[in-house]
């Protein structure tokens, strides 16, 4: 039987992977048709294409896939007229293709308002990766961006545009409120309040009457009479299904579009399917790709040997839109007299939580996560599978309080669960593929699909690997990647005993293949912490996280910023002034960090030398705001100002981070001294924190601020100046030695068995017998530290890579554009 497909986007490709696997004995010939000229690519994460994919990253299958699976493959030639008395498609290269049966998957396009002007240069559709690269030309003329769309689709163009560089960038929507399928006016509101506290300006409630220009755009005009100037616009305010072909054959289609078909997914004519965002089912278009997949598996399965239907599916999503997570699930606007509803809406962090439950407190029957979605997989299949509450249902989005708490996760989950809806990968089918030897997370995604969609639910798979390797009684590795069998700590025990000193040499010795952007920066990190030699040495400097690689942090504007170490916070009148001249000749902006020092932003690459040759010479050093080390150590002023001061806060602050300046660990480290428990340098919310008391001082460690706050617990109390750095030395070393790839300590407690009384054992009490070694460790890397600017600007070659052209060093990047802000200058754009 001739199967031919018309549309190759996601989900005619999902099709032809799922009729592919079916097809084992030849009984189908699939021919696919597709209108743009390159192969099937991954629109749910286009806007990465403005962040360094390229087209080829985004690819799902390269044309050799289709031509080994025996798929004729028809790019750039859109099928143009179906005779279905013939049963035949014509395209609009001339080819006549007999079909037995047909599966539209042609999508949908953007729907552009009818506004005066949308025909100007600089106003953009955002769809396909043409569009992309026409945008990406354009850009480099563009001052002002104005993105007509808020929602799902118009908030990734606004990323898209910040992505090009044009930071001054607004945002148009129609509606009332931002996102309004996905959130309500609570979650909106902080929601607009996030992104415009990342530069977007955001319009509401506003009506485009007219794109301005002559033949270009220079701005839009209002309903209200207001006027925004604008020299680029992307229209993103929704999609309209590809029916029109349908339509011309004669297939029934609704009202408002959309080529109507049954619970087995066919059209008016039997052996005329359609899937995906073309296909009207019940009168609901689906405009996740979730959807589109689960139509090609049950049109999939009526082909061969199923009699699965598609009777709808749930809308669900969670998406990071510009950093920010945003996740809607089951019904989230439910409001009768019959739901209850809990909301915590934290405005300090940023974070806003709904969920509806039913009225008797059992069910959850949907919900809203803005800020922080982690809990949203759980939260889905918890509405899902219809699982009881807890007795106090606020404890789903709280945390359990008071000893009560839900049985463990995802296990609690029946095993027809869908883990992965992308894929509709159920619980069940993971564990199997487990104990049939499938052992990583990888192998699952090979072997089962599941995590290759969003990747959403890749925690939970990792959970269900674990549990169910555990289970079988087998033990579990949590390696670094698939070129290192070992976990961070292993490794880190290896390469100190076969004294491995470049990732070169860890990765003969140690590792399989040609390693990758996981290992890398994590072997880069043990070196760095094993033998505290420069990082950017040959053979290690590829090795390093790209902020490593400059030894400063890349702004999104092109430029770097520079971060000189000011202990303690304390600095001299002439230091100040240096750092004003610097600021001045190298036309840089400055900002005092929440850490007591000066931020620098706005430099060029060649000037990084230069700069740091000035600072050095005034008797600053780096202060590692680009690493994964020790950041600052943050000070009040103490007894020797402030009259409720019981100690000198400042000298010890000072001591500290001269002590432990550079030190390399699996995240970076934050501190702080207060001088009194008034805690003005805010030190239980750091990795380590030390307070005075009448007695001496109390050592408080793994506290967080961020996103997921989370205080110091104490450690230990009424220590003397030696004690208090003894048992930081054994903390961090412990920490250094035994801590995951990027993991904060606060993580790392908290997934320590035994919790803070073990770390308390190990530290304070040696209950391992190793606090002499810890010691001696940190004593080896505090006596061989040396300022990384300074090794940087007298080794020629490590200094050959701070030029943004080889052949002309004393050029900078001419891409690189400055504007006025509040008498200062800021990187405008990236061209």
């Amino acid at each position: 039987m001739r199967v031919v497909v018309v549309g190759n986007g996601m989900v005619g490709y999902k099709f032809c992977e799922k009729l592919v696997a079916k097809n084992t004995h030849g009984q189908f010939e699939l021919t696919v048709f597709g209108e743009e000229s390159r192969p099937a690519y991954d629109r749910v994460h286009l806007s990465e294409f403005f962040s360094g994919k390229s087209a080829e990253d985004l690819s799902m299958a390269s044309a050799d896939w289709y031509f080994s699976n025996n798929i004729q493959l028809h790019l750039g030639d859109p099928v143009q007229k179906i005779d279905r008395d013939r049963k035949t498609v014509y395209s609009h290269k001339g080819l006549e293709v007999h079909y037995d049966y047909l599966v539209l998957a042609t999508g949908s396009s953007a729907f552009v308002p009818p506004i005066p002007g949308v025909e100007k240069n600089g106003v953009f559709i955002y769809r396909t990766i043409e569009d992309l690269e026409l945008m990406k030309a354009w850009a480099g003329r563009a001052k002002k961006g104005t993105v007509i769309g808020g929602g799902l689709l118009g908030l990734e163009a606004a990323k898209a545009l910040l992505d090009l560089g044009i930071a001054d960038t607004s945002v148009i929507e129609f509606a009332p409120r931002l996102m309004p399928r996905q959130v309500d006016e609570l979650g909106s509101q902080l929601l607009q309040s996030k992104l415009e506290a990342l530069g977007l300006t955001i319009y509401t409630a506003k009506n485009t009457s007219a794109i301005l220009g002559e033949e270009a755009i220079t701005g839009l005009s209002f309903a209200d009479g207001s006027i925004l100037e604008s020299d680029m616009l992307v229209i993103s305010a929704g999609i309209k299904p590809r029916d029109e072909l349908a339509k011309a054959a004669g297939l029934l289609t609704g009202p408002r579009g959309g080529i109507v078909v049954n619970d087995l997914l066919q059209t008016s004519d039997p052996d005329i399917y359609a899937i995906g965002e073309c296909a009207l089912h019940n009168e609901m278009i689906y405009g996740l790709v979730a959807p589109g997949y689960e139509m090609a598996e049950v049109v999939v399965g009526q082909l061969t040997d199923s009699e699965k239907a598609f009777t709808g599916f749930d809308m669900s999503t969670k998406l990071k839109l510009i950093g920010v997570d945003v996740a809607s699930f089951g019904n989230p606007f439910i409001n009768d007299g019959e739901t209850r509803t809990i909301v915590f809406n934290d405005g300090i962090n940023g974070v806003y939580k709904r969920v509806n439950i039913s009225a008797d407190g059992k069910q959850l029957l949907g919900g809203i996560l803005v800020g922080d979605a982690e809990q949203y997989n759980m939260l889905l299949q918890t509405c899902k599978n219809k699982i009881v509450l807890p007795p106090n249902p606020e404890d789903i989005i709280l945390g359990a309080r008071g000893g009560e708490s839900q049985e463990a996760g995802v296990l609690s989950l029946p095993d027809d669960a869908y883990i992965c809806s992308c894929e509709s990968v159920t619980k069940g089918a993971i564990c199997k593929a487990v104990e049939d030897g499938e052992e990583t997370v990888d192998a699952i995604k090979k072997c089962t699909k599941a995590g290759t969609g969003c990747g959403g639910c890749l925690p939970m798979i990792k959970d269900l690997v674990n549990h169910t390797l555990k289970a079988q009684g087998k033990y579990i590795r949590n390696v670094i990647c698939e070129h290192f069998h070992y976990s961070r700590q292993e490794l880190y025990d290896l390469v100190k005993l076969h004294e491995l000193k470049s990732y070169e040499d860890v990765l003969n010795k140690l590792g399989t293949g040609d390693g990758c952007e996981l290992c890398k920066p994590s072997v880069a990190s043990i070196l760095a912490s094993l033998w505290n030699e420069m990082i950017l040495k040959k053979g290690n400097d590829t090795a390093q996280d790209s902020n490593d690689r400059f030894l400063a942090n890349i702004q999104k504007g092109g430029t770097y910023s520079v971060v000189p170490r000011i202990p303690g916070g304390e600095i001299t009148p002439d230091k100040l002034i240096v750092i004003g001249q610097v600021a001045k000749k190298y036309h840089l902006y400055t900002k005092i960090t929440g850490g007591q020092r000066i931020d620098l932003f706005g430099a060029h690459l060649s000037d990084l030398p230069l700069i740091w040759e000035e600072l050095i010479e005034a008797g600053f050093e780096s202060g590692h705001a680009y690493g994964k080390a020790l950041r600052t150590v943050k000070s009040c002023v103490g007894s020797t100002w402030c009259r409720f001061g019981l100690h000198d806060s400042v000298s010890f602050a000072i001591r500290v981070e001269e002590r432990y300046r550079g030190l390399r660990a699996p995240h970076k480290i934050k501190s702080a001294v207060s001088g009194c428990i008034r805690e003005c340098a805010e030190a239980q919310s750091k990795d380590f924190g030390i307070i005075a008391t009448e007695k001496g001082w109390n050592l408080y460690v793994c506290g967080n601020g961020g996103s997921k706050p989370q205080h110091a617990l104490l450690l230990a109390t009424d220590l003397d100046e030696e004690t208090c750095i003894r048992f930081i030395d054994r903390f961090l070393m412990f920490y250094i030695k035994t801590a995951d790839p990027l993991t904060r300590t606060a993580t790392w407690l908290n997934k320590m068995e035994g919790g803070i009384d073990y770390l308390r054992n190990v530290v304070v009490n040696d209950s391992l017998g190793i606090a002499a070694k810890l010691e001696e460790e940190m004593q080896l890397l505090v006596d061989s530290y040396k300022c990384e600017w300074k090794e940087a600007i007298e080794n020629p070659e490590i200094r050959k890579r701070f030029n943004h052209f080889v052949n002309a060093p004393e050029e900078k990047d001419p891409s690189i554009a400055f504007e006025e802000m509040r008498e200062q200058k800021r990187a405008k754009e990236w061209k």
